[in-house]
């Protein structure tokens, strides 16, 4: 920087942070949606692109991978053209990236496309946190904290409901289409009322760490395709598994070994020494299990209603509404209560919320009604939000404005990967749980058993009617064991859903640990945060 620039003490946001916030929360809805719109319509993607079930879910993943990827360089590409630049480049790249999304005709340019735009996604949300901590004071930054969970909450629970609607009224390319007039409008006022301050300006002298981004990229690339494929090949059984997480490990520990050995130089991606804040460390890794919970949940029920109980597209994206509902009553509670009571009772209060939904989902059946999933959603919303918000808040409360978009893009790069560790992690139990009680209630099927036996002369009589007896029988056996299988597979649903609330209660106690004090005063910016606060 030049010795003209202004310090941090004698900058002021002139412009209305609440105005300012309007380009802001659009341009992360838009970015959060595009997590799970696509996810109630891979089954016409995968029809239009004759492609299987299991490949369709790569468009998925592309867009995930590729903002896991370019998050860590939000801050290097920041200090090279500039924040604000590259925030509106960031709109620009998601918005075009959508248009080829929608005009896509092959599963090679849908790939690519998806890519791109989880490029352009990937630079919006780090950057749109850091705003929000720089340009709202202290006493108002619980409420622009809740407004901004409710975004980030709010639009992956609400993407499979809207896509389902798009999907079965038009057709899938609209859920792409629909970015782009709120990509121009997001722009458009992010040039008006976005202001940029010195520090976060176009800097000189910026190199990028070639080494370091590329380990990252083989190690998120690597890791994913292990996630995704894993379960399907039965996990470490497979060589192919073995050989590609070794891949995955050994470059993990490079990247991380390389960014701790340039430190804080500007040659380094990431500035991993904030990982001593004390705050930060612990609120990251419980926001790191929200975000795994949060994201496997939202993938597991539309398919849980779509594959047992036959709902469509739009009935199983529809069940998420009122999880939306209880996340926006979360975000008002959130703003009302953290300043009456503190962030870690809230805080612990949302954790015990998101455990009971938990424990809620674990009492469904094969014969619940859309309406039975409602109070158990909403419930589950309510919690993740209450829990989540302050979470946020307090682990980025000690560090000075500087590091806010350092802090951001790692956040985000390890929520990135922990809500695709948590995908593969729930869609692995549900497949083992399911094995494990199918393989408990085979047992009941056998002639010994009186009860089987008078279930399957009931239904052997009333196909005799149309069949002969030994077929008859045998139609029979395959329907008792087609009930059995479904539910089996509820089960390793339930007890899915259980863990979930597991996940919640164990994050309690670390929440104690939280330092509760106020930001630091502008003037001690420049100094290091102690790692005992």
């Amino acid at each position: 920087m030049t010795t003209e620039v202004k310090t941090t003490e004698e900058w002021h946001f002139k412009i209305n942070p609440w105005i300012t916030m309007i380009p802001i929360m659009l341009s992360i809805f838009m970015f959060a949606l595009d997590e799970t719109i696509s996810n109630v319509a891979l089954p016409y993607m995968a029809g239009t692109f004759s492609i299987s079930h299991n490949e369709s879910t790569w468009i998925i993943t592309s867009y995930l991978v590729a903002s896991g990827i370019i998050i860590p360089a939000v801050d290097f590409f920041s200090k090279l053209i500039g924040r604000k630049q590259y925030f509106m480049l960031s709109i620009v790249i998601f918005t075009l990236a959508s248009i080829l999304c929608g005009i896509s005709n092959s599963m090679a340019m849908m790939l690519f496309s998806r890519a791109l735009q989880g490029i352009g996604g990937g630079g919006i949300m780090p950057i749109a946190q850091a705003m929000i901590f720089e340009i709202f004071p202290k006493e108002k930054l619980p409420t622009a904290m809740a407004i901004f969970g409710l975004g980030v909450v709010m639009a992956p629970i609400m993407g499979p409901a809207l896509g389902g609607w798009i999907t079965e009224n038009w057709s899938w390319p609209f859920i792409y289409f629909i970015n782009i007039p709120f990509g121009i409008i997001a722009l458009h006022l992010t040039h008006r009322f976005v202001e940029e301050p010195p520090y976060s300006k176009k800097q000189k002298n910026v190199t990028m760490d070639v080494s370091g981004f590329a380990f990252l990229a083989l190690w998120l690339l690597t890791l994913q395709v292990v996630l995704d494929k894993g379960n399907d090949a039965d996990w470490f059984n497979a060589p192919w598994i073995c050989k590609l997480f070794t891949v995955s490990v050994i470059c993990c520990i490079a990247f991380f070994y390389v960014q701790f050995k340039k430190g804080k130089t500007k040659t380094a991606l990431i500035d991993l020494s904030i990982l001593k804040n004390h705050n930060f460390l612990i609120g990251t890794m419980g926001q790191i299990i929200l975000m795994g919970v949060m994201m496997a949940s939202a993938s597991i029920l539309p398919s849980m209603l779509q594959s047992l109980l036959g709902y469509t597209a739009f009935l199983s994206g529809l069940s998420m509404v009122p999880r939306g509902s209880g996340c926006f009553l979360a975000s008002i509670l959130c703003g009302i209560l953290v300043t009456k009571i503190g962030i870690k009772p809230v805080t612990v209060i949302g954790l015990v919320i998101l455990a009971i939904g938990g424990l809620l989902f674990g009492e469904i059946n094969t014969s619940i009604s859309l309406s039975s999933i409602a109070l158990p959603n909403f419930t589950f919303g309510l919690g993740m939000v209450m829990a989540m918000v302050p979470l946020a808040n307090i682990s980025c409360s000690t560090l000075p404005n500087e590091a806010q978009t350092n802090a951001a893009g790692l956040q985000n790069l390890l929520k990135n990967t922990g809500a695709a560790i948590g995908t593969s992690i729930a869609t692995t139990m549900i497949s083992r749980f399911s094995q494990a009680h199918q393989m408990m209630m085979i047992k009941s099927l056998t002639d010994t058993n009186e009860i089987y036996l008078n279930k399957l002369n009931s239904i052997a009589s009333a196909f005799m009617t149309q069949v002969d007896p030994f077929t008859a029988t045998y139609m029979g056996q395959a329907q008792l064991y087609n009930s059995l299988r479904q539910q089996a597979t509820l089960w390793g649903y339930v007890e899915t859903f259980r863990y979930f609330a597991v996940a919640a209660v164990f994050i309690i106690p670390f929440v104690y640990f939280l330092y509760e004090g106020k930001k630091k005063n502008p003037k001690t910016a420049e100094v290091k945060v102690e790692a005992d606060l």
